[in-house]
């Protein structure tokens, strides 16, 4: 079932087809609204009276090493965040540059040059949100540890957004983000204190904050820079001072490249010109300048060398290192290749030494670049793997099984454990798998998809693929069953642009390898045909259910689990082209056969029964609907248990009834709990939580209370776009609620440009006739209509109409909706020779389709009263002569959807 329409004066109904919920609606502390967590009023009142001394935080080491050519961009960064320079000012910056060239050496010497100036100076790694999210929560353990220690991540995140919200005068440094629309939330919530970002991206920030662009070192800051690391601070001779400036050349005046190597020659005591010698001619030139992967490299065939000599450890845990995420390494996890801490923390301290790794506390942070450099020059054949490769897969397998119980990790080893595995199959070299590897993907795989963010295992699929394709071969049935799992993965998270063609080729590769009816050909048609039901293809869905459903009667029977799930697939395709005179009847049948073939209280069985009730809500049979969902959610209780995810999905159901039904004093507090429950079990950013707290929010605007429904309606936006993408259908919903939301408080300025970029998105996402682009083709209507703009609200309102009865039938609830809204607008228009006739139309498909007294006929009937009520007014006023007084009327219709 799509989600229902939004209607065009902001009357909102429930959006979701048997959505799912999860969330904790008390103290709801967030940054931009981006999530809703319940703090304990404790942990409130310490965020709002705990301080620290000026300078305090975290910075990930010191800024004592050298640090040339930068002063004037130190000075600009203060001057442009303190207003000091009497030019505009802005909270937030963000310094951008290749990798290598210091930008966030730049940060680091801000944030020490400064602290005082702050009342808090904290570092964060940003290359995720959940990097973030990390960074945030570390300021939680450290600001408030006596209630950190029994709270969870999420609440550790809400408690230092609340923190930073009362406490002005802070800095934040994000450091290498990947994805600038990551800092959005935080940016926009958190005024009271300065914001200062790095990252490669140079591209990506208009709409975020204004960005600087660093440059290379000057060649007389390099040989400067270069000079004193090398010579430990001691002044150059004249002949030392050109050795430096021609070695400074020769490595593009990259200042990663020139640390290195002055701690090389530093370490080792050699000159410059022997060293420049042993690094050949000059680096060649890119296209667009130096290449710094290139310039690294050649700096390392001494620096390498030089440490294996030294300690040959540290280079073994280096290649290790290249492997995994470059931020956040936990040193726990090099333990088992040391003989003993010592011996480690020594291996360590020397590549810290040469300046290839940075030590903060318990983790290790490794330069992008340095990895990069080493996973390049990597070598593999059939015999000797990448250096450090094995020892990296080991390492972490051994964390997901430190026991060696088989007990799966718990979820705070997973949140630390996760981006490195996912690193891992991002870096594999092509043609190369191991046991070890595809044990770990596949871990991380089953993790990921039951806490709902199967789309984040996309690289860990891909990988698996490329084994099977490169091992069993291009149609080997494990090889199609990993190519189905990732089209899956694509589906899930919104990209039906590789889902649909991946699903459509290995559907052919079945029918071709296995034969048209074999049980896994049958799957993959049924995964078809709901990526095309997903995408709005609702001829094709159903074509193809029709096909796999006989097709899986004849070769497994009529009361086969697949058969039945067939039937169940078929149903749903129904209901969601709104032919219920098909829908309801296959559900009952195949209702009956399952109560038949599994049993009154099977999970299928109870699922079915959830379809059936949720059909016939659809129909307007709420006198069947609502006991069949209290029967069920009792039957779930008792059977799987209070906060099963199934039970869950039934308790919101029962809430959508209700709301439905109009008694909102029922569905909003099932709502709330069930939001609770979800959140507890599956997590704050859950896509089944997401779509619980978009219905919450719904249902607070039906009764009116847009104080909590617009800030909800913010943070189900926020949150989705943060963990599915800007256009996964279910973000483009939350977007298209919110500028219904703005539109019902009378905010029309916010929400006209949000329903038309909204349009504008589903249109290029979904396609011009995807159920849900008509729908915010009928919400944008509504939005002209509500500003008294006909003439653009009527054209809208016919072509929307048009098209719904073109795409999903004459008598679709929503194509009913349109003709209704229609009506509406040609009245306010003062045409009731159009708006009568397709009142009376309106009325009597409903009274067929959704019966005598579902809500929207009964509003059809009072609409088409009120109509003809001011038809008698004007005739009569017709007949009168022209110095008549006009009778005013009370009479109002209503839009729905």
């Amino acid at each position: 079932m799509t989600p229902a329409d939004q209607a065009p004066l902001g009357q909102p109904q429930v959006s979701g087809d048997r959505s799912i919920a999860a969330g904790s609606i008390g103290v709801a502390i967030t940054g931009d609204n981006a999530r809703i967590v319940m703090l304990p009023p404790e942990a409130v009142r310490w965020a709002r009276e705990t301080t620290v001394p000026p300078g305090a935080g975290y910075l990930p080491n010191s800024a004592s090493g050298a640090f040339v050519g930068r002063d004037q961009e130190l000075l600009r960064l203060r001057e442009k965040l303190t207003n000091s320079g009497h030019t505009a000012v802005t909270h937030a910056w963000a310094i951008h540059g290749l990798g290598g060239v210091g930008k966030s050496t730049l940060a680091l010497h801000y944030a020490h040059r400064y602290r005082d100036e702050y009342t808090l100076v904290w570092w964060i790694t940003a290359e995720s949100p959940e990097q973030i999210d990390a960074g945030l929560s570390s300021l939680t353990r450290q600001l408030c540890p006596q209630w950190a220690a029994t709270a969870d991540p999420e609440e550790h995140t809400a408690w230092a957004m609340t923190w930073l919200q009362w406490h002005p005068g802070w800095l934040l440094v994000f450091d290498n983000v990947e994805n600038p629309e990551d800092l959005r939330p935080y940016l926009g919530t958190l005024p009271t204190g300065h914001h200062l970002a790095t990252s490669r991206k140079a591209t990506g920030w208009h709409a975020i904050a204004p960005t600087m662009p660093l440059g290379l070192l000057d060649p007389a800051a390099s040989a400067d820079l270069l000079c004193g690391l090398a010579l430990d601070g001691q002044p150059p001779t004249p002949e030392q001072w050109r050795h430096g400036e021609a070695l400074a050349k020769d490595l593009g005046y990259l200042p990663l490249a020139l640390e290195q190597a002055g701690a090389y020659l530093h370490q080792t005591a050699t000159g410059m010109d022997v060293y420049r010698q042993a690094l050949g001619l000059m680096l060649a030139k890119a296209a667009d300048g130096i290449n710094p992967e290139r310039t690294i490299a050649r700096v390392w065939d001494q620096t390498l060398k030089a440490i294996t000599a030294r300690n040959p450890l540290a280079v073994a845990l280096l290649h290790t290192l290249a492997w995994l995420a470059p931020d956040n390494i936990p040193r726990i996890l090099l333990t088992s290749l040391a003989s003993d801490p010592y011996t480690l923390d020594e291996a360590l301290g020397a590549l810290r030494a040469y300046n290839m790794i940075t030590l903060a506390g318990p983790d290790i942070t490794v330069h992008r670049l340095v990895q990069a450099v080493l996973r390049t020059g990597s070598q593999i054949d059939a015999d000797t793997p990448p250096p450090g490769r094995r020892e990296a897969e080991r390492t972490l397998l051994q964390a997901l099984r430190p026991d060696g119980n088989g007990q799966p990790a718990p979820p705070e080893r997973w949140q630390y454990l996760i981006p490195h595995v996912i690193a891992l199959a991002a870096s594999a070299p092509a043609g190369y798998y191991t046991d070890d590897a595809l044990s770990l993907y596949d871990a991380a795989t089953a993790h990921l998809r039951g806490q709902g963010q199967r789309a984040r295992a996309i690289p860990l699929l891909g990988a698996m693929l490329a084994w099977c394709e490169g091992v069993l071969g291009d149609t080997h049935p494990n090889t199609l069953n990993s190519r189905n799992n990732l089209a899956l993965a694509y589906e899930e998270g919104g990209d039906l642009s590789r889902a649909i063609p991946l699903h459509e080729a290995t559907l052919a590769q079945y029918e071709r390898v296995l034969g048209d009816t074999h049980p896994d050909t049958l799957q993959s048609r049924n995964n078809l045909a709901g990526a095309y039901k997903m995408a709005g293809d609702l001829a094709r869905a159903i074509s193809l259910h029709e096909a796999a459903l006989a097709q899986r009667k004849r070769v497994l029977g009529d009361t086969h689990p697949d058969t039945l799930q067939s039937r169940n697939n078929l149903a749903v395709a129904y209901e969601t082209a709104g032919d219920l005179s098909r829908a309801i009847p296959l559900y009952e049948a195949t209702l009956a056969q399952h109560q038949q073939a599994l049993g009154d209280d099977h999970p299928g069985t109870l699922r079915i029964r959830i379809n059936l009730a949720g059909v016939y809500r659809a129909a307007g049979n709420l006198g069947q609907a609502i006991p069949l969902l209290e029967t069920t959610l009792a039957q779930y209780e008792r059977v799987l248990g209070d906060t099963h995810p199934d039970t869950l999905q039934s308790r919101n159901n029962l809430a959508l009834a209700y709301e439905t039904a109009g008694d909102l004093s029922r569905a909003i507090p099932l709502y709330e709990a069930t939001l609770a429950q979800r959140e507890r079990v599956l997590g704050d950013t859950h896509p089944d939580t997401l779509q619980s707290r978009n219905n919450l929010a719904v249902a607070y605007q039906v009764v009116g209370d847009l104080g909590r429904a617009l800030p909800l309606h913010a943070a189900t936006l926020a949150q989705r776009e943060r963990v599915l993408g800007d256009t996964h259908p279910d973000t483009l919903q939350s977007r298209n609620d919110l500028a219904v939301a703005y539109g019902a408080v009378g905010d029309l300025g916010r929400a006209l440009p949000l329903l038309e970029a909204t349009l504008a998105q589903r249109e290029r996402v979904l396609g011009d006739t995807h159920p849900h682009t008509l729908q915010s083709r009928n919400s944008l209507s509504g939005a002209y209509y509500a500003v008294g703009d006909l003439g653009r609200a009527i054209p809208l309102l016919e072509a929307t109409l048009a098209q719904r009865e073109r795409v999903l039938g004459d008598t679709h609830p929503h194509t009913l909706n349109s003709r209704n809204n229609l009506a509406v607008a040609y009245e306010a228009a003062g045409d009731l020779s159009r708006a009568i006739p397709l009142y009376e139309a309106t009325l009597a498909e409903r009274e067929r389709v959704l019966g005598d007294t579902h809500p929207h006929t009964l509003q059809s009937r009072n609409s088409l009263s009120g109509a003809y009520e001011v038809a008698q007014i004007q005739a009569v006023q017709q007949r009168s002569t022209a110095t008549t007084t006009t009778v005013p009327h009370s009479h109002q219709s209503r839009a729905t959807d």
